[in-house]
């Protein structure tokens, strides 16, 4: 007695991801969550990091420890080594670059604007 071919008797079932399409298959989707991960990750993490020194420590000690904040770099590097992140930490990294663009060059400007004019 023979089996039936699984093949041709039963359809085809596709896996199903819970987390839905979106997830899986949307092409944007590791371009818009790398970017905005690249923003959060200049943005808070150096402030987050600082808070969390000054809460353990003396402030002499949180400013000499915070240089090791810079560590945190290592995650990027990591994403863009690896093929199956590559297209996250590229987004990351972009993300990352602009919002440091942009922080530095409201900073300049608001410097600028006040010793233009001189408030204090």
């Amino acid at each position: 007695m023979s089996t039936p071919d699984t093949t041709e008797t039963q359809d085809r079932v596709e896996p199903t991801d819970e987390r839905g399409w979106w997830h899986r298959s949307h092409p944007t989707f590791a371009g818009i969550t790398g970017f905005f991960a690249g923003m959060l990750f200049v943005t808070a993490l150096p402030g987050g990091f600082a808070g969390l020194l000054r809460l353990f420590v003396s402030d002499e000690r949180a400013a000499r420890l915070f240089p090791f904040v810079l560590v945190a770099l290592v995650l990027p590097a990591v994403l863009l080594v690896k093929r199956k992140t590559r297209r996250f930490g590229i987004f990351m990294v972009i993300g990352m670059v602009i919002t440091a663009l942009v922080v530095l060059g409201v900073a300049s400007l608001v410097v600028w604007f006040m010793v233009q004019y001189d408030v204090e």
